[in-house]
C-alpha cells in the first residue's frame, strides 16, 4: 500500500498488524520525506537515520516471528532536544551545550523507547525552553508548514516538534510545557497537543527550565494518537496500550457535560478570525449535548499568565543563570534577559507567589464546581510572521494560566482562518483530568472531521 505521510500513530499500528506494509517502509518515506522538505523546515536538531532504519528492520523482524512487544512497536517518533538519550548529544537549543553528551536516559523516553518506538531525532526547541514564539536566533528557527511564502511563528518552545508532526516528518513526537509550550506550537502547526497534569510524567533526563511547572507531553495528528502516547509516556502495560487500537473513542459522548466558555470581557483581545472558529467550536459542542456556560474567573486569566512567569523566571534563573551571566556566552540575546529578569527576584517573593498561588488554584476549583471543563481557544491569534513577534511579550496569556493552576489542558484543531492557517481549541479540566480532556476532544474531534493538512 502507498504510505500516507499524515497517517497517525493508531493507524500505523493497525496496518503494521495486518500486513499491509512494513516498518522498514514507512521509516523509509519519512526519512525521505525528511531530507526534502526539512532542508526548509529545519525541524530536526539531529537525525539519527542509519539507526532508524536498522531499528526498523528488527522490528520488522521481530512482527514476522510473532515477537512485537506492544501497539506501540516500530511507530516512528522524534522527541524534543532537551530530553536525553544515554551517549547522544541534548544541546537545549543552546549553542553554548552543543557538545553535551546526555549522561542517561530520561524516564519519558526510555518508556517510549522500551515499547517498541523508533527514535527518527531529535527536534529543535528555543533555548533552554524559554519562549513561546519559537525563534532561536543561533541554532535556527522552524518554518511553520502552513506558510512557504512567509517565515511563520512555529510557536514554542517545542517548535521542532510541532512542525514535524504538523508536516507529516514524525506521525508523534514529544514536547514539554511549562506556560504552554506544547500547545502553543500544537496550535498553530494544527496538531494536537496535551499538557498533563504537573507531576504526573516523571522530568527525569529533560534539562529543567522551572522544575516546578514543568511537564513534558505528547504531541500527535489526533487525539486517539494523544492518548495512545500519553499511556505509553506513563508507562502502561502492553495489554493496557491494546485498547487504543479499538473503537472505543468513537463512541465518546459529551452529552449533558458543562461546558465553561471565555466571557465578553475575555473574548475582546482574541482577533477575530480565531473567534470565528472558537465560535463554531462552540456551536459544535453544543450541538453534541454539551451545555455551554460563561465561566468568569475569579482571577483573571492575565493575573495567572502573569504569575505563572514570575515562578518560571525565579526557577529558569536558578537553572541556567550563570550561562545568561556570562556575556561572552553564545546565547540567544532574546532568551537572555528573561532569564536574567530572575536574578532581581527575592526568596520572600517567590516564596509569597507559591504560597498565592495555592490560593488561586483553591478559588478557581471552588468556581469551577459543577463544569466538566473549560473552553477557549488556545492562542488570541494564528501565527504571526517572524519579523512582527514581540519577544517581550508572549503569545501564551491562556495557556499560561493553566500551569498555573496545575490542571492539565489538551489542544485540538477548530479549523483554517481564511488565511489558511490553524487555530487551536483548548480544552482545559482539572488535576488529573486527562481522560475528560481527552474524552471531550475526541467528540469535538470526530464531529468535525479530518482536519487538512500542509501542502507540502
Amino acid at each position: 500500500m502507498a504510505f500516507d505521510p499524515y497517517s497517525d500513530a493508531v493507524a500505523l499500528a493497525r496496518t503494521y498488524r495486518t500486513g499491509e506494509i512494513t516498518v522498514s517502509e514507512v521509516v523509509d518515506a519519512l526519512l525521505d520525506r525528511i531530507e526534502t522538505h526539512d532542508p526548509k523546515l529545519g525541524a530536526f536538531q539531529a537525525l539519527y537515520a542509519d539507526e532508524a532504519r536498522d531499528t526498523a528492520g528488527a522490528v520488522d523482524g521481530a512482527v514476522r516471528s510473532g515477537h512485537a512487544v506492544g501497539p506501540f512497536h516500530g511507530i516512528p517518533f522524534a522527541l524534543k532536544d532537551i530530553i536525553d538519550v544515554e551517549g547522544r548529544i541534548t544541546t537545549g537549543g543552546s549553542a553554548a551545550m552543543a557538545d553535551r553528551v546526555s549522561p542517561r536516559t530520561g524516564t519519558v523516553a526510555r518508556r517510549l523507547l522500551s515499547a517498541g518506538g523508533i527514535l527518527v531525532g531529535k527536534t529543535k526547541t528555543v533555548e533552554v525552553a524559554m519562549g513561546g514564539w519559537g525563534t532561536n536566533q543561533r541554532m535556527g528557527t522552524p518554518w511553520n508548514p502552513w506558510d512557504l511564502e512567509i517565515h511563520r511563528t512555529p510557536g514554542g518552545s517545542s517548535s521542532g516538534s510541532g512542525v514535524a508532526v504538523g508536516a507529516g516528518l514524525v506521525p508523534c513526537a514529544v514536547g514539554t510545557d511549562t506556560g504552554g509550550s506544547v500547545r502553543t506550537p500544537a496550535a498553530w502547526n494544527g496538531i494536537v497537543g496535551l499538557k498533563v497534569t504537573e507531576g504526573f510524567l516523571p522530568t527525569d533526563g529533560i534539562i529543567p527550565y522551572s522544575h516546578t511547572l514543568d511537564t513534558p507531553g505528547p504531541m500527535a495528528r489526533s487525539v486517539r494518537d494523544a492518548a495512545f502516547m500519553f499511556d505509553v509516556m506513563a508507562g502502561r502495560e502492553s495489554h493496557e496500550l491494546e485498547t487504543h487500537l479499538g473503537d472505543g473513542e468513537a463512541s465518546a459522548s459529551i452529552r449533558g457535560l458543562r461546558l465553561g466558555a471565555l466571557t465578553e470581557k475575555d473574548r475582546e483581545p482574541v482577533d477575530a478570525d480565531i473567534l470565528a472558529l472558537y465560535d463554531a467550536a462552540l456551536d459544535r459542542l453544543g450541538s453534541l449535548g454539551a451545555e455551554i456556560v460563561a465561566f468568569d474567573p475569579p482571577v483573571s486569566y492575565e493575573t495567572m499568565a502573569e504569575a505563572n512567569g514570575f515562578i518560571f523566571a525565579a526557577e529558569g534563573y536558578t537553572h541556567h543563570g550563570k550561562l545568561m551571566e556570562d556575556p561572552d556566552a553564545p546565547v540567544d540575546e532574546d532568551v537572555r534577559p528573561r532569564i536574567l529578569r530572575g536574578r532581581e527576584i527575592a526568596a520572600h517573593e517567590y516564596i509569597a507567589a507559591m504560597l498565592k498561588r495555592r490560593e488561586h488554584i483553591a478559588q478557581v476549583l471552588a468556581a469551577m464546581q459543577g463544569l466538566a471543563a473549560l473552553v477557549m481557544p488556545t492562542l488570541r491569534s494564528g501565527a504571526v510572521p517572524i519579523a512582527d513577534a514581540d519577544q517581550n511579550d508572549t503569545p501564551a496569556h491562556l495557556t499560561r494560566p493553566f500551569n498555573y493552576l496545575a490542571m492539565c489542558a489538551l489542544s485540538v484543531p477548530m479549523g483554517l482562518t481564511p488565511a489558511g492557517l490553524p487555530g487551536g481549541l483548548q480544552i482545559v479540566a482539572r488535576s488529573g483530568g486527562e481522560a475528560m480532556a481527552l474524552r471531550i476532544g475526541a467528540a469535538f474531534e470526530k464531529s468535525r472531521g479530518p482536519f487538512d493538512h500542509p501542502l507540502l
